[in-house]
Formats: C-alpha cells, sequence, structure tokens
C-alpha cells in the first residue's frame, strides 16, 4: 500500500507543477491531495505496532511534507504561487525515498515514555529548519535577480518564478518566524535527549558527533537570533547563518544515517 501511495504522491506532485496559473482552483486541489497522500504514506512508513521506523529517508520526507504544509497556509495569506516550481519536484523525489531506504525498525517496547516525544520533537524541529533553509535559499536567489550579481541575469524561467514571490523584507519576516519556531524545537529535542539519554545510557551527553553536530547547529542560531536581536543582522548576514546551522543539522541527523544505512548497511537505534 505505501509503495502505491508514494508513487501516486509523486504523480500528482508533478502533475500540480505543470497546471498553469489560471487554473488556480484545480491547481490547489491537486496540490492539497498529493499533501494528504504524501502524509499517508509516510504514516504507513513510520508507525508500526508499537514500534517506528526512522531512518535518512524518512527524514527527509517529512521535512519536505512540512514545507509542502506550509506553502500552502502561505500561499493563502501571500501570492507564492512560483513556489511549486522549486519544492514540487524535490518533495516528489523525496517522498518516495522511504520505498527504498526504509530505515530501522525501532521497538517501543521497554524504551522510556520520553523516547516517542523525543523522535517527534527532533522530526518537528529538523522540518521546521529545513523549511528555513529553503526559504532562505530562496531569498539569496531574490537578492542575485534585484542586483543582477556579476551583471548575469537568472535564467528566464526562473526569473518569473522569483517575480511572483513577495517582497524581500516580507520573506525575511517569515524567515524568521520560522528560525525562532525552529529554534525553540530544536532546544526542546537536545533537553528531551538529555533525559533520554540520562534513562537510557546514565549520561547526559553520548559524545558522538551526532550529538556534536547538533549543538553545533543550535549554537549557530542562536547566535543568529541574538545578533538579529541586538545587532540588526539582515541580508547576506542571515542567510549564511541560517544555511549553515542547516547544513550542520543535516549532517548530524541525515548524514550519519545515510553512512549507517546505504554505506554501511547498518542500522542506528
Amino acid at each position: 500500500m505505501q509503495i502505491y501511495l508514494s508513487f501516486l504522491v509523486v504523480v500528482l506532485y508533478l502533475a500540480a507543477v505543470f497546471i498553469p496559473f489560471p487554473q488556480r482552483i484545480v491547481g490547489a486541489s491537486v496540490s492539497v491531495l498529493a499533501w494528504l497522500l504524501h502524509a499517508a504514506s509516510l504514516w504507513l512508513a513510520v508507525f508500526a505496532d508499537d514500534a517506528l521506523r526512522i531512518g535518512f529517508a524518512t527524514m527527509l520526507s517529512a521535512a519536505l511534507w512540512v514545507t509542502v504544509s506550509v506553502y500552502l497556509i502561505e500561499n493563502r495569506n501571500f501570492s507564492l504561487d512560483g513556489l511549486k516550481f522549486l519544492l514540487f519536484p524535490p518533495a516528489a523525489g523525496f517522498s518516495i525515498l522511504p520505498v527504498f531506504f526504509p530505515g530501522a525498525v525501532i521497538a517501543l517496547t521497554g524504551k522510556t515514555a520520553m523516547f516517542p516525544w523525543h523522535v517527534s520533537i527532533a522530526l518537528l524541529a529538523y522540518s521546521t529548519l529545513t523549511i528555513a533553509a529553503f526559504h532562505a535559499a530562496i531569498m539569496s536567489l531574490q537578492d542575485k535577480h534585484l542586483h543582477k550579481l556579476r551583471s548575469r541575469t537568472l535564467q528566464p524561467w526562473l526569473s518569473a518564478v522569483i517575480d511572483k514571490l513577495p517582497a524581500l523584507l516580507t520573506m525575511e519576516k517569515v524567515l524568521f518566524r520560522l528560525i525562532s519556531v525552529g529554534f525553540v524545537l530544536l532546544s526542546l529535542t537536545v533537553l528531551s535527549g538529555i533525559v533520554f539519554s540520562e534513562q537510557v545510557l546514565g549520561v547526559a551527553f553520548k559524545w558522538d558527533h551526532k550529538t556534536i553536530l547538533s549543538l553545533l547547529s543550535w549554537l549557530l542560531f542562536a547566535i543568529l537570533l541574538v545578533g538579529r536581536r541586538w545587532r540588526g543582522w539582515r541580508g547576506k548576514t542571515v542567510l549564511n547563518f541560517t544555511l549553515s546551522g542547516f547544513l550542520t543539522l543535516l549532517l548530524a541527523y541525515v548524514g550519519s544515517r545515510f553512512v549507517l544505512e546505504v554505506v554501511l548497511h547498518r542500522s542506528l537505534v
């Protein structure tokens, strides 16, 4: 069932890309249907009887699902139709990844009650900061488009997409809302991870690369929010910190699981 749903999600996401802008209702309906089926396929991929199935593919798929969720909501307030050309193709690709890389089955029997909460908060934090990074990348393209960096213009189709986006100031406000929410969730992830580690391993931190990279990502986002609050950081400084913090988090959560599951053919619990 999950396989069929995943392939149907790919078809619907790609179909939504090619629906003309004037057919807004049809496009929105197809997009929402793809989003709903994406959620159903994720549910089947992650949840089993008294167990969770977690891997780099499910994390990426969940992140793009949340990204599409924000797009569908914000598109009601701003004209973000142009984003579908940049968002839906990767959403289609990542939605089918769990079929090929299902991840590790983690039994909940015998696990502390904190464990499912820790996993859920971590997924929400990662997904929200993925949205922020995607948003920052779009803002970088907007900035290049406005200033015609090095006297070279973007491709005509990309220029047309960017022209349909809100102003950079509006995009920046949305970006910091996303970063603030993501930072709170990431802080809760670190705290719940400490509690979970103490209950299971008897130590507050397991000093592996995932812990170190997660803390480094938390520090980068903390510095960004402080710099924004007290120094009024804007522009490229904000974009650089956002993308650096996200890439660090990506290496911590997705990178380690990719190496273990795909390169080394091992599971990580």
